[in-house]
């Protein structure tokens, strides 16, 4: 399957069957290279969402009585039939977003590879065995599942996105209503597609499209749902929280970042400019994980900016494998970042490179941003403490490593971070004093894999951390289970 083989109307997947939305009304989602629309969306709202619930917790009991093996096997079934697939779905990935081919592809073999090892923890969907201090008494726990998992995730890395929530979800034994982002519909119903052609139950995967005021939010609001897993922006998160703790759900937030990359005197500055343009700008700057603030020693701060800056004037900025990086996912996303800059040069920003929106021949209809490097932004500014995501970083000098290492810290987020030191005992420090989900030696601020735990403190989650085996703990529920025996019956 390819772009031209998708639906005009994408729809929902309810109950293992594709539906229309019950209000009949769509949304248009345009291409971000070149403006124009791709299809109609289905717009779906309240009863909708309540629909989608309801055939989730229809089906989870059925589910939840296969043995985790079992689960886990299924699952296996479905990473089989993305990976046929994958180019295919690389190719609806690159349409949505207007990611390089090559990159979407990359995208989507990290999905299968985190399939993969969700699908392996059902041979080993631990609990624990213990003692009892009392006599003639056993003591183990096992994990159970929670009932429904309600799934919002953004459009940033689509197919890897769903993979990250879905799996885990199902692979636990609970059913799951996804709420596909509005920038990448086709996406998350191509996957509905191949889950259920690979075998997975009726009902115990939903996909339900639509905006996040009118399909995301009765879906957190639902009381079928048990447990809320988000990825987005902290703002929203912040409401979800909110929302769900009002009825005592289980929530799971993976929010946004800005996220330091400190470059000491004593680093290979050739590595770090590398790093800085990759962990800046690669996927147009839309990575939680990206490096927006670069904190640089004095000594190497002018001689590190000139390399930068000439770098940054060299990269290409396209749809296409050869190209450096792409457009951001919508109009919206572009104007606000826009305005943000505006609003920092009034408060005396400098712009090194870029700063405005391309408008040549090639890019003047999509949503492309030039690759922007920023200095004499104050580390309080909106710029400094605002995630934008979008190819936009900025430039801070520091004396010595206690003054990068405060600077890093002194942040409303923490998620990622990286150093580039020569120095074990740099690394060593930053390491351990950097208050961040992830700390990186020697490289960029992105870069998570399938097994290893992902999120943040403060205004970076709540505190939970996905995938790896910690997804479990999201959505599983953990049952002490007692045994008492009678000696005398022996």
């Amino acid at each position: 399957m390819s772009p031209n083989n998708i639906p005009g109307i994408i729809p929902n997947w309810i109950d293992g069957k594709e539906s229309e939305a019950m209000s009949q009304n769509t949304f248009g989602k345009l291409s971000p290279d070149t403006g124009k629309e791709l299809y109609k969306v289905v717009r779906s709202r309240t009863d909708d969402v309540h629909k989608a619930v309801g055939a989730a917790r229809n089906a989870q009991p059925a589910w939840a009585s296969l043995t985790p093996v079992q689960r886990g096997d299924l699952l296996y079934e479905i990473t089989r039939t993305l990976r046929k697939y994958r180019r295919e779905i690389a190719a609806v990935v690159a349409a949505e977003t207007g990611m390089a081919p090559g990159a979407a592809l990359g995208e989507t073999g990290g999905a299968i590879a985190l399939g993969e090892f969700i699908a392996g923890e059902g041979r080993r969907f631990y609990g624990r065995t213990t003692t009892s201090a009392v006599p003639n008494k056993y003591a183990m726990t096992v994990r159970q599942p929670l009932g429904v998992a309600g799934l919002i995730i953004a459009a940033n890395t689509p197919i890897a996105n769903v993979a990250w929530k879905v799996f885990p979800a199902l692979l636990c034994g609970n059913s799951a209503v996804l709420k596909a982002a509005e920038d990448t519909p086709a996406t998350a119903w191509y996957f509905g597609k191949i889950a259920h052609e690979a075998g997975l139950p009726p009902g115990v995967l939903n996909i339900v499209q639509g905006y996040g005021e009118e399909a995301g939010a009765p879906l957190v609001a639902d009381p079928g749902v048990d447990v809320i897993s988000f990825t987005g922006s902290a703002a929203v998160g912040r409401k979800i929280a909110s929302v769900a703790g009002a009825r005592l759900a289980k929530v799971s937030l993976e929010l946004g970042g800005k996220n330091p990359l400190v470059v000491c005197d004593d680093a290979d500055l050739k590595a770090a400019a590398k790093w800085i343009l990759l962990s800046a700008f690669s996927n147009a700057g839309q990575r939680c994980a990206s490096g927006s603030r670069i904190i640089i020693f004095d000594s190497v701060y002018d001689q590190l900016r000139t390399m930068l800056v000439q770098r940054t004037g060299e990269l290409t900025v396209g749809p296409d494998d050869n190209d450096d990086l792409g457009p951001v996912i919508n109009r919206k996303q572009l104007d606000n970042m826009l305005a943000v800059i505006r609003r920092a040069e009034q408060n005396g920003a400098v712009i090194l490179a870029g700063g405005h929106r391309l408008t040549g021949d090639t890019h003047a209809q999509g949503f492309y941003m030039a690759p922007t490097l920023i200095e004499q932004v104050d580390p309080h500014d909106e710029i400094s403490t605002t995630e934008l995501f979008g190819p936009i970083t900025c430039l801070y000098r520091v004396k010595n490593f206690e003054a990068a290492l405060q600077m890093a810290n002194d942040s409303p987020y923490g998620l990622t971070a990286c150093i580039h030191t020569r120095s074990i005992h740099r690394a060593t420090e930053f390491a351990h004093k950097i208050q961040a989900g992830v700390a990186v030696i020697n490289a960029g601020t992105y870069g998570s894999e399938p097994h290893m735990p992902f999120g943040g403190l403060r205004q970076s989650g709540n505190g939970t951390r996905e995938p790896g085996t910690e997804a479990l703990d999201i959505y599983s529920d953990l049952k002490d289970i007692y045994i008492n025996i009678d000696p005398e019956k022996l």
